[in-house]
């Protein structure tokens, strides 16, 4: 709408404000004001987000304010970066200022968390509708009574990315600035029209607030059995296999990416997805391809200009192409998007040294321990330079969005495993037989009849084999699985090389926790691999 909404609370004198629009109003306006906006031969919404195809993580930054409880709370460091409390107002006031010159903005009111015991009211300030669609996409939608009470929210993040920060203001290290203040409960963009930064800092939020309420947030996927209700967690990396495993035709889709755990069970925290596209085809992710329809966005998409038909093998503009849509565009998804307490919580890798076993059950000590090293493995020849499988660790599986300690997040997993009995497996998706170029990659059929195993409780019925090194417990055998891939090292004919491989990963875990070390308990640290 745009009558009767007012954002002179916030400075703003524009008098044509989009409130809620609908998807078909954001096409109109996209398409007559914002260059370069499309509609696909599906019909999805066509943008690109300017120089920046992706998130800006070293121009993340959040308020410090001395005394304040933020203050002591927060993880400070490489990922949460201090800003003086001055030149937040001083970014707030160029982005107002800004938003102050244009015509007409988008407002978008929604809510972040499907509990509405934990949910909160995020309100989103914009000029692109490409931005407002986004959101619409990613916020859970409020009915029309709930957004005729909505009232004044609990965050506000005014996005005008558009325009550049002040390289001269102290903090400053670019053009870009995307500031987050606890105290003033606002979210500032500058100089990047990435749509990810609005939901990723929609995340962050979410990651200091609901620990304080004892509700563990995560970086996660999850889904349901249809047949006896039971609910799984999956974390994992990009490349492990996350969204592909936790889209199983048998159990519902509670959510893709961010979740939260409480007293009452797993809720997801958004409306939407945000779906990778390169490379994308029919056969092999059928949910989200015929998900890219009207209402849904496409951003950075190189595409035929007469057809309008979209080429994902393109990465002309980015490797990072993303479409952004609705959850109830998947079949499978369920709506609302809350489960139970969680009954398998699944720790995907992909290991290219071909050293951790296809699965493994890990005691609360171990879980933590891996939960918080966050493990997989980059391949040679997938960058520049990778001559080897190359190590890469992100405390909780996203470390990016962590605003506490990531022992903070490990003991409330440790805290509700323990209450609600919960096992946790470790799922190595990556190589068998030998490291990458030796070995070959363990197969989709036999990681999803692992995962099948897990949520039949077939793997309680077998003996063990106590892995040496990692300390890890192994399944002996697994329906639909041959036996000598379950255990790493029978795979391999060169059983020394076998061994200076294993010794020489564990000394890599060691390496990397050297940075939690401190504020880990006696569990944690023996639960770790033995050099």
């Amino acid at each position: 709408m745009t009558k009767e909404f007012s954002l002179e609370p916030y400075g703003i004198q524009v008098k044509r404000v989009f409130r809620n629009a609908s998807p078909a109003r954001l096409y109109e306006e996209g398409l007559r004001n914002e260059e370069g906006t499309a509609i696909s031969s599906t019909g999805a919404l066509m943008a690109y987000s300017g120089k920046k195809t992706g998130r800006s993580p070293t121009d993340k930054r959040i308020v410090f304010n001395e005394g304040s409880e933020s203050a002591k709370d927060i993880w400070w460091g490489k990922v949460n970066i201090k800003l003086e409390e001055y030149a937040f107002k001083i970014n707030r006031e160029r982005a107002l200022d800004y938003l102050n010159t244009k015509k007409q903005l988008f407002v978008v009111d929604g809510f972040a968390g499907w509990d509405p015991k934990h949910r909160l009211k995020i309100r989103v300030v914009c000029e692109r509708a490409y931005h407002a669609l986004f959101m619409w996409n990613m916020l859970i939608r409020p009915s029309d009574a709930e957004l005729a009470n909505f009232g004044e929210p609990d965050f506000v993040i005014f996005n005008a990315g558009c325009f550049p920060a002040n390289q001269l203001t102290t903090g400053m290290t670019s053009k870009t600035s995307i500031d987050l203040s606890f105290e003033t409960k606002q979210f500032i963009i500058l100089g990047t029209e990435y749509a990810g930064e609005m939901k990723k800092g929609v995340f962050t939020i979410m990651n200091y607030l609901m620990p304080k309420r004892g509700v563990l947030s995560m970086h996660c996927s999850a889904n349901q059995s249809r047949k006896n209700g039971d609910v799984s967690i999956f974390f994992g990396l990009s490349g492990t296999g996350k969204t592909t495993l936790s889209a199983d035709p048998n159990r519902n889709l509670i959510g893709d990416d961010e979740h939260c755990w409480s007293d009452d069970g797993v809720f997801n925290i958004e409306g939407g997805c945000y779906a990778k596209c390169i490379d994308l085809r029919q056969e092999a992710e059928p949910e989200i391809w015929n998900a890219i329809r009207f209402g849904s966005v496409l951003e950075n998409v190189e595409y035929d200009d007469t057809t309008r038909v979209v080429d994902y093998a393109s990465a002309k503009y980015t490797q990072n192409t993303r479409c952004s849509y609705p959850i109830e565009y998947i079949p499978n998804a369920q709506i609302p998007c809350v489960g139970g307490t969680p009954k398998n919580i699944i720790l995907l890798t992909c290991d290219a040294f071909s050293v951790l076993p296809p699965v493994s059950r890990l005691t609360p000590g171990q879980a933590m321990y891996h939960f918080i090293s966050g493990y997989t493995a980059k391949v040679a020849g997938t960058e520049m330079g990778v001559t080897e499988p190359e190590a890469t660790f992100s405390a909780c599986f996203g470390a990016a969005f962590l605003v506490w300690h990531p022992t903070k997040y490990a003991e409330l997993l440790a805290q509700k495993m323990k209450e609600q009995n919960v096992k946790v497996w470790l799922v190595n998706t990556g190589w068998s037989g030998g490291p990458y170029g030796v070995g070959k990659r363990v197969s989709i059929a036999h990681t999803r009849a692992i995962i099948d195993a897990i949520h039949s409780g077939a793997f309680d019925k077998v003996e063990n084999y106590q892995d040496p090194i990692f300390g890890l417990s192994i399944p002996t055998a697994c329906p639909g699985v041959p036996g000598d891939v379950l255990i790493p090292k029978n795979s391999w004919k060169d059983k020394e090389a076998y061994d200076r491989t294993a010794k020489k990963l564990a000394g890599l875990f060691h390496e990397n926790f050297k940075a939690y070390a401190s504020e880990a308990s006696k569990e944690v640290l023996e639960a770790g691999p033995r050099i």
